[in-house]
Formats: C-alpha cells, structure tokens, sequence
C-alpha cells in the first residue's frame, strides 16, 4: 500500500486510539505483522504551549519502522505551524483527526466536529499539506449523526486540498462505538476519490478484513478495539490476506507477550505510571479466560511488577 511517497509493508493497520496506541503497544503490534501503527492523538495547541506530558505522546522508537502521528485542533494556521514544527520527527505520515466524539474535543469544535464544515476541512488539510513535505492523511466519520451523512463530500474536500489517504470509520458521531458500523460509507467514498481510502469499523478478524476490502472497494483495512489485549490480530489478517493458515498464539505466547508488553511499559513510563497503565490492558488480554473476572479487583489494585507476574503466573498456570 502507497501513501504519498510512503511505501507501507502491507495494508493492514492499526487505529489511533487514546490511552492504547502508545509506543509500546505499537510495536507489539508491528511485531504481529501491522503495516503501520497510528499514534495516539496529540493536541496542535498543547505542542504549541509547550505542555510537558505532551512530549511522552510524540516519542517514537527507533524500532519502529512506519507510525503516523495523529494531530488534532481547528484552526488552520496553528496547525500548519505545528506540523511544520515537529515534521523532523521520526513519523511517516501526518494524520488530523476529524472523528473523535469525545464531548470535550467536539464542544472546542475539533475532532468529529470538523465533519459539520466541510470547508474548513478544505482548509486545514491545504494549510498543512503546503506547510510539510510528509504525507497528510485525514481520519473521518459516516457524518455527525444520521440527518448529516457527508462522509463523501468531507472526504473530497480533504482531497482537494491535498489529502493523501482517508480513512472512513463507518459510524456517526452520534454513534460513538455502538451499533453496527455501515461499511457502505466506506464503498461511497472509495468510488467518490482518488487517493487509498482505509477502511475502518468491526473488524474483529481475519475474514472480517477480507469481507470489508470485498464489499467496499478500499485500499486498506484499520483495526481498533479488536486488537485490545489482542496484538494477534495483526498475525491473523495478514495470515488470511495471504491465503496461509493462522495458527493462533499458544498461552506460553501469550503470557510472554503480555510479560513483554509490561516491561516496555515500565521502560517507558516507569513503574508507577506503567503499571497503572497495564491495569486495562491485562484485563483486556485475560477477557475470556477462566478466574479472570474473579482476578478483577486484584488487577486494578496492582502496583508492582511483582504483582502483576505473580497474577499472570497464576492465570497462565
């Protein structure tokens, strides 16, 4: 898959997602086959004041071989200048984030907000695309909500004012992550376009990813929630792209996984951040599993590393 000047090693990708796609979850899954890995997004206002917790956001691993970094804000000048800021970072391609539905980025008129002006849209993506030579791609919704359905023309105007590649996920603002996502969305904007349109929205395996690239047309698959705790997933769709067997990780695989995810989240964070952080994600990795739900309360009170082998030790046993 081609973005730009961007040759991605395959056209599966993992989704932009706050307080999950950070560095150490990126390379796990890149290391499970991923194509490219999006950053968790990063506010153009807080790089321009400087905010402290803002710089953990933009660090990328020399390991790693193709990330996007995800920007969001409104105002085209402001993070045009920003972009132009960071663009010597080690980041492959630029994304502005138009479909989060969180309250308060969409009541400062950004993120899925952005989907109500398609001029502005226009706007942003050129001042940008003028500013850097990096790739700049678009992640965008079915609309706001059902009255407003515009992915088509949101995706044209981000075209036309230089946009590389959008990536469609199939559910309204309104919506936020419930409900099916409609995945002819994604097929309307493919046929209204030019540039590699990525789909995005319940893709929980490998024969999901395939269905969607059937039925829509689109260049490319992104994977959200269904890599949560499961960075195999990656593992599985290229396994089915490329007609080979999957062969699902063994549990002596997943704990070493899950060992290995904690570690670099306590070389990257330190202890006490890092396994706070791994609270979720350990749940997330043992949902399913016998004495996991019993193991809950545990888990959330965890503050150690020692605490948290010795529950995976037990689970694992």
């Amino acid at each position: 898959m081609i973005i730009g000047n961007v040759s991605l090693k395959n056209n599966i990708i993992l989704a932009p997602m706050a307080g999950v796609s950070d560095l150490p979850f990126r390379l796990l899954c890149q290391k499970e086959g991923a194509g490219m890995t999006c950053m968790e997004m990063i506010s153009a206002k807080a790089v321009l004041y400087n905010n402290k917790n803002t710089e953990s956001l933009l660090a990328i691993h020399p390991d790693e071989e193709c990330v996007s970094l995800q920007l969001f804000g409104s105002e085209p000048a402001i993070m045009a200048e920003i972009a132009k800021r960071i663009e010597e970072r080690p980041f492959k391609i630029l994304d502005i984030n138009m479909g989060c539905p969180v309250p308060k980025i969409v009541n400062n008129h950004e993120g899925s907000a952005l989907m109500k002006n398609p001029e502005l849209v226009y706007d942003i993506v050129r001042a940008i695309s003028e500013a850097i030579s990096k790739p700049v791609t678009v992640k965008i919704r079915k609309g706001f909500d059902e009255d407003h359905v515009n992915a088509v023309e949101v995706a044209r105007a981000a075209e036309a004012g230089g946009a590389k590649a959008v990536a469609v996920h199939g559910r309204t603002r309104e919506q936020y992550y419930s409900g099916a996502a409609d995945w002819s969305i994604i097929k309307a904007v493919k046929e209204a376009v030019h540039i590699p349109v990525i789909g995005n929205g319940d893709i929980k395996c490998g024969a999901d990813a395939r269905r969607m690239l059937e039925e829509t047309g689109c260049d490319g698959v992104m994977v959200g929630r269904a890599a949560e705790g499961n960075p195999f997933i990656f593992r599985e769709i290229t396994a089915f792209m490329e007609g080979r067997e999957y062969t699902a990780p063994t549990l002596k695989e997943i704990k070493e996984t899950v060992l290995l995810h904690a570690d670099m989240q306590l070389e990257y964070k330190g202890e006490f951040i890092g396994i706070r952080e791994m609270r979720k994600h350990l749940s997330w990795y043992l949902k399913g599993f016998e004495g996991a739900s019993a193991l809950r309360k545990r888990i959330n009170e965890m503050e150690t590393f020692e605490e948290l082998k010795e529950i995976i030790n037990n689970i694992y046993a």
